[in-house]
């Protein structure tokens, strides 16, 4: 799909950004590694293979700054829902 000014309105991601995009597809759909994330950040991230640039994106949580690093924008958002979900007292039906 283009936009008026011709740019293509969705970029898909780019190879580099794989294990970002692994990672946060993890945090939304795997409930052992959310709960690894969730004990101690740094370890699970490592051992998914995110870079110290890749970590700091994403514990800082800037949606723009991970979508400009190549993370997929529904990732992002599922991934951060996921996580908020686990922390409140939210109830599943």
């Amino acid at each position: 799909m283009r936009t008026v000014d011709g740019d293509a309105h969705y970029r898909f991601p780019p190879a580099s950004a794989y294990r970002l995009n692994r990672c946060l597809f993890a945090l939304k759909s795997d409930a052992v590694f959310r709960k690894s994330f969730q004990q101690d950040a740094t370890r699970a991230m490592t051992e998914a293979g995110l870079d110290d640039r890749e970590q700091k994106l994403l514990l800082a949580g800037d949606r723009d700054a991970l979508v400009a690093a190549g993370a997929h924008p529904y990732l992002v958002f599922m991934a951060e829902l996921r996580v908020r979900m686990d922390r409140s007292a939210f109830e599943y039906f």
